[in-house]
Protein backbone atom coordinates (compact mmCIF):
# COMPACT_ATOMS: atom_id res chain seq x y z
CA UNK A 1 0.00 0.00 0.00
CA UNK A 2 1.28 3.44 -0.90
CA UNK A 3 1.96 6.42 1.54
CA UNK A 4 -0.74 8.35 0.76
CA UNK A 5 1.04 11.78 2.38
CA UNK A 6 2.82 12.89 -0.70
CA UNK A 7 -0.16 11.64 -3.08
CA UNK A 8 -2.60 14.03 -4.64
CA UNK A 9 -6.28 13.70 -4.33
CA UNK A 10 -6.87 12.48 -7.28
CA UNK A 11 -3.73 9.95 -6.61
CA UNK A 12 -5.49 9.00 -3.29
CA UNK A 13 -8.56 8.25 -5.25
CA UNK A 14 -6.99 6.35 -8.03
CA UNK A 15 -5.45 4.72 -4.77
CA UNK A 16 -9.14 3.63 -3.60
CA UNK A 17 -10.19 2.69 -6.03
CA UNK A 18 -7.48 0.05 -6.97
CA UNK A 19 -7.66 -1.30 -3.20
CA UNK A 20 -11.29 -1.60 -3.72
CA UNK A 21 -10.99 -3.38 -7.08
CA UNK A 22 -7.76 -5.35 -6.26
CA UNK A 23 -8.91 -6.99 -3.16
CA UNK A 24 -12.16 -8.85 -3.17
CA UNK A 25 -12.62 -7.67 0.82
CA UNK A 26 -11.42 -4.40 1.63
CA UNK A 27 -12.00 -2.30 4.50
CA UNK A 28 -11.41 1.22 5.28
CA UNK A 29 -10.86 1.32 9.60
CA UNK A 30 -10.05 3.65 11.80
CA UNK A 31 -6.65 1.70 12.99
CA UNK A 32 -5.42 -1.67 11.87
CA UNK A 33 -6.89 -5.05 12.02
CA UNK A 34 -4.49 -5.59 14.71
CA UNK A 35 -5.02 -2.27 16.39
CA UNK A 36 -8.19 -0.93 15.99
CA UNK A 37 -8.18 2.55 16.74
CA UNK A 38 -11.97 3.40 17.69
CA UNK A 39 -15.25 0.40 19.03
CA UNK A 40 -16.77 0.59 15.11
CA UNK A 41 -13.76 -0.38 13.65
CA UNK A 42 -13.01 -2.89 15.85
CA UNK A 43 -16.47 -4.43 15.91
CA UNK A 44 -16.24 -5.11 11.87
CA UNK A 45 -12.92 -6.54 12.64
CA UNK A 46 -14.27 -8.86 14.94
CA UNK A 47 -17.26 -9.77 12.83
CA UNK A 48 -14.75 -10.62 9.86
CA UNK A 49 -12.47 -12.46 12.03
CA UNK A 50 -15.16 -14.62 13.10
CA UNK A 51 -16.32 -15.09 9.89
CA UNK A 52 -12.37 -16.07 8.77
CA UNK A 53 -12.79 -13.40 5.99
CA UNK A 54 -9.76 -12.79 4.29
CA UNK A 55 -9.16 -8.97 3.93
CA UNK A 56 -6.95 -7.08 3.62
CA UNK A 57 -7.48 -3.04 5.36
CA UNK A 58 -6.44 0.65 5.24
CA UNK A 59 -6.00 3.05 8.09
CA UNK A 60 -7.89 6.36 7.60
CA UNK A 61 -5.87 8.20 10.17
CA UNK A 62 -2.77 7.89 8.66
CA UNK A 63 -3.92 10.81 6.17
CA UNK A 64 -6.88 12.67 6.72
CA UNK A 65 -7.49 12.93 3.33
CA UNK A 66 -7.97 9.36 2.85
CA UNK A 67 -11.32 10.02 4.65
CA UNK A 68 -12.56 12.98 2.95
CA UNK A 69 -11.63 11.55 -0.89
CA UNK A 70 -12.93 8.02 0.11
CA UNK A 71 -16.68 9.15 1.92
CA UNK A 72 -17.14 11.56 -1.00
CA UNK A 73 -16.08 8.43 -3.88
CA UNK A 74 -18.58 6.62 -1.89
CA UNK A 75 -21.34 8.91 -0.67
CA UNK A 76 -20.67 7.32 2.53
CA UNK A 77 -19.83 9.39 5.60
CA UNK A 78 -18.85 7.36 8.01
CA UNK A 79 -15.71 4.99 8.79
CA UNK A 80 -15.45 1.75 8.66
CA UNK A 81 -16.50 1.08 5.58
CA UNK A 82 -16.54 -2.50 4.00
CA UNK A 83 -15.96 -2.99 0.58
CA UNK A 84 -17.22 -7.09 -0.89
CA UNK A 85 -16.11 -7.33 -4.70
CA UNK A 86 -16.38 -3.76 -5.54
CA UNK A 87 -19.38 -2.76 -4.03
CA UNK A 88 -19.79 -1.38 -0.79
CA UNK A 89 -21.48 -2.85 2.36
CA UNK A 90 -21.97 -0.55 4.30
CA UNK A 91 -20.75 0.86 7.63
CA UNK A 92 -20.38 -1.45 11.49
CA UNK A 93 -24.60 -1.08 11.59
CA UNK A 94 -25.43 -2.50 8.49
CA UNK A 95 -22.01 -5.01 8.94
CA UNK A 96 -23.83 -6.49 11.79
CA UNK A 97 -27.23 -6.51 11.22
CA UNK A 98 -26.41 -8.61 8.26
CA UNK A 99 -24.12 -10.70 10.42
CA UNK A 100 -26.79 -11.23 13.57
CA UNK A 101 -29.26 -11.52 10.05
CA UNK A 102 -26.69 -14.31 8.63
CA UNK A 103 -26.70 -12.41 5.14
CA UNK A 104 -23.05 -11.16 6.21
CA UNK A 105 -21.65 -15.08 5.99
CA UNK A 106 -22.33 -16.00 2.12
CA UNK A 107 -21.56 -12.76 1.10
CA UNK A 108 -18.19 -12.94 2.53
CA UNK A 109 -17.48 -16.97 1.40
CA UNK A 110 -15.50 -17.91 -1.46
CA UNK A 111 -17.07 -20.19 -3.83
Amino acid sequence: MSDTLTMSENEILEQIQSEVSGNRIFLYMKGTPDAPRCGFSNQVVQILNHVGAEYDARDILTDPRIRVVLSEWSDWPTIPQLFVDGKLVGGCDIVTEMFQEGELQPLLTTE
